[in-house]
Formats: structure tokens, sequence, C-alpha cells
């Protein structure tokens, strides 16, 4: 039944261009009539505690406030100081080092879809300047925007995914970190060398790219400092590292049976719904007021970034919905006792079994954030039946997020946007493009399975 409701959702995406949230709630009821549901039960499953409102609830305001700081910081000339200024630090024999670590900043808080249209136009001008092919540094920027986008809260997909397995968000933001900037560096700069051998005819030099338009130009001196700009970008962090660190440290990331004030107010500010609404008024004040911007200035860069995640909120609704039924419907669970028959699994086939399973969605429905989202209803039945503990849930968090971001191809709206932005033919899209995403989905694994043999 699950697998005649993913070849459903397939058509209705790809076959018929269905709105792809549409076409994920119409498949949740689907899949729950299929599975004999009692019709009564049904409409919770899907749109209730249990589904869309369940996954919506606990993280609307982190990816809405999320894309509000992010517009913000771009509005505000940040993302082109930060971007301007790291090129000049590394200067133009590390320039692929310099895009990356600017993207990387700036896709913390920025999605993917903003962050390639934001950044292109500065990395194209850096090319030109530098005479060198867009794609020589485009590669390093989308390798660490995709990164952030796969394994880092408060990402819409990371965050939700970690919410609904229940793991703690500060760990997965510190092991996240440190698997993200492993598999940018290996996606980006090293990939780039390989990817210029075998498909040399992609990384051809043009001085225009229709796509790419014309660069906007920020006044530097009118526009915010870069450790300004760079504090606001991550400010969501903060909070979330310092209070897991003080958390592992004091009493090993469990919450003591008797905490003082301070461990109180410690816990209160690392909630991530407390942390973005802390760092918007900051970000108003810093990348906006502090401009001397206008609030109706001010106000339209907060629409425009609400209005950029909307999509992104509703499609994490929809497979909210779609593993609310299987929730539900005990299908988890039945999936779980099917692999528990052999006996009890350990972590590091855990692992492996969730990024599998996130994997094959990715490949048949094309979203990395429907994939992550609806691998967790398959995977959760797995996990309540092998407990190992907050590690094991931020590892398969993060497996999940790996397998979610493999082999993009056609069904994928981030390969047309990767197509024409680079100017490419669908040939050389997948040479690169499709490449790049599953170096990044393999170099993730690896990286989590060692993790997870070493520590779990």
């Amino acid at each position: 039944m699950l697998f005649v409701s993913i070849l459903l959702l397939l058509i209705l995406i790809t076959k018929f261009k269905l709105n792809t949230f549409v076409s994920l709630v119409i498949t949740a009821f689907v899949l729950a009539l299929l599975l004999g549901m009692n019709p009564s039960k049904i409409p919770d499953a899907v749109l209730g505690a249990q589904g869309m409102g369940n996954i919506l609830g606990s993280n609307a305001v982190i990816f809405i406030f999320g894309g509000m700081i992010g517009r913000l910081v771009a509005d505000a000339g940040g993302s082109y100081r930060i971007a301007k200024t790291l090129i000049a630090w590394f200067g133009l024999k590390r320039l692929q080092w310099a895009v990356l670590l600017a993207s990387f900043i700036i896709g913390i808080s920025m999605i993917f879809g903003v962050g390639m249209v934001l950044l292109i136009p500065i990395v194209f001008a850096v090319a030109i300047e530098a005479g060198v092919p867009l794609l020589y540094l485009g590669i390093s920027m989308t390798a660490a925007l995709s990164s952030a986008q796969g394994f880092l809260p408060p990402q819409p997909a990371p965050t939700a995914v970690a919410s609904q397995l229940g793991a703690n968000i500060g760990l997965m933001l510190l092991v996240g970190l440190f698997v993200s900037i492993i598999t940018a560096v290996v996606a980006g700069p090293l990939f780039t060398k390989l990817a210029q051998k075998y498909a040399p005819d992609a990384f051809q030099f043009k001085e225009h790219i229709e796509a790419v338009g014309d660069v906007k130009e920020y006044d530097l001196d009118k526009s915010p400092s870069f450790g300004m700009s760079v504090l606001t970008s991550v400010f969501p962090l903060v909070f979330m590292i310092i209070a897991t660190i003080y958390k592992l440290v004091v009493s090993g990331g469990k919450a003591p049976a008797n905490p003082d004030a301070f461990y109180r107010v410690i816990d209160f500010l690392a909630n991530p719904a407390v942390a973005m609404t802390i760092s918007l008024v900051l970000a108003i004040f810093t990348m906006g007021l502090g401009q001397k911007r206008t609030m109706k200035d001010v106000g339209a860069s907060l629409n425009e970034g609400m209005n950029s995640v909307a999509g992104i909120l509703l499609i994490v609704g929809g497979g909210g919905a779609l593993r609310g039924v299987l929730v539900t419907s005990g299908m988890s669970k039945q999936i779980a006792d099917l692999f528990q028959s052999s006996g009890s699994m350990s972590p590091v086939t855990i692992v492996l079994f969730a990024w599998a399973v996130a994997s094959l969605l990715r490949i048949a429905v094309g979203s990395a954030t429907v994939a992550g989202i609806t691998a967790v209803g398959v995977v959760n039945g797995i996990l309540a039946a092998n407990p190992h503990g907050d590690l094991l849930l931020v590892l398969v968090a993060l497996a999940i997020g790996s397998g979610s971001l493999i082999a993009s191809h056609v069904n994928d709206a981030g390969f047309w946007i990767f197509k024409e932005y680079f100017d490419l033919t669908v040939k050389q899209t997948f040479q690169i493009w499709t490449v790049l995403e599953t170096v990044i989905s393999i170099t993730g694994l690896i990286i989590i399975l060692i993790l997870t043999a070493l520590f779990v």
C-alpha cells in the first residue's frame, strides 16, 4: 500500500504537474483508505494533531522567522557584505573557499532556493572579474547551501525531522555542523577538480547568462558591518549551541531532577522558537532600524521573507499529513515489527535503514523535504522498538537528511534551477548537479556511520 501511495504521489507531481502540497494531502487520504482506516479518524490523522497540525504547530514560527531573518540580512546588504568581504580576504587564488564559507554562513538562515537567487548574481560578478567560469565557483556555493539545507536547524527539513523523531535540536546542530562542513568541502572545492576532468564542456566562461540577470549592487559604506551581518545570520544558533554544551557539561545532556534558576533560563532561551523570536527582534534592529531603514521597508522585507518560506512550510505540512497516516494506521509499527522479527537492530543498521528509506523516497518524489518528512513515519516505529538514547536519534535524523539529498534528477525543482542558473544542458546538469548531491549524501552517510560506530 505504501508503494502504491508513493507511486500515486509521483504520478500526481510529475505526470499531472499538480501542486506538491495538494498531491501530498490527496495521497495521505488515499493511503489511509487503502489501509482500511476508520473513515471518522482519517481527517485527524491527516490534518490534526497526528498529522499536519503536529508538524506545523511546533515548527511554523521557526520556519517563518528564519525566512524573515534571511530576507532582512539580504535586503540590508548584509549578505552582499559577507560575500564581498570574504572574497577580498581570501583573494583570487582561494575564491572557491571564500564562496564556500560565505554561502555556508548565509545558508544557515536562508532556504536553498532563496540562497541561490541571492548569491548567484554576486558569485557571477566575481567570476567575471576573476576570469573563471561561473560553475567553477558555483559548485562550492551550491554544495554549501545544500549541505546546510540537509543537516542544519533552523532549516525547515532538518528541524521538522528532528522534531518528529524527538531528537535534541541543539545536539543535532552541533553534530550537523561537523557533518555539513565536511560534506560542503568534499562536494565543493574537491568535487570541482573531479568534475572539470570528466565534464570539461560544462566549465565554459560566459560573460552573460540570461537566468542570472543583472547584479544588484550595494554601497558597502552604507551596508551593515561584516561582523554584525554574520552575527545576525547565525544568531539563532548561539543560544542552542551554548545551551547544548552547558547541559552536556552540567548534567550529561539530561534535565536534572531539580534544575536551578540559571538552568531554567538557559533551557528557555535554547528553545528553537524562543531563539528564533529573539533573533528576529535583533535582526529588525541590526538590519532594519539600525541601518536607517523605515518600518515600512522593514515590513516589506518581513513579508517577502514570509512569502519565500510559505511554499516550503506547506510542503512540510503535507509531508506531516502522510507521516500521520503511517503512524496512526499502525503501518510504521508493522514495518518495525517486520525488521524486528530478525532480532534487535544495531545502531549502524538503523542509521543505514533510515538513509535508505529517505534515499528511495527522494529518488521517487524529488523533493528533499517530502522525502525527509515521509521517511520519519517509516523509521519512527523502528526507533521505538530499538531505543538507544539521544545521540542515535540525532544521527538518524542526520542520516534521513543525508538520504533526502541523493541523486536529484528531473522530478526535483532544484535540478532545473541549477540547469538554468548555470546555463547547462540536461546532460551536463546530470553530470554536475546530480553527482554533486549524491556526493553530499554518500559523504554524509559515511561520516554518520563512523560517528555511530564510535559513539553509540
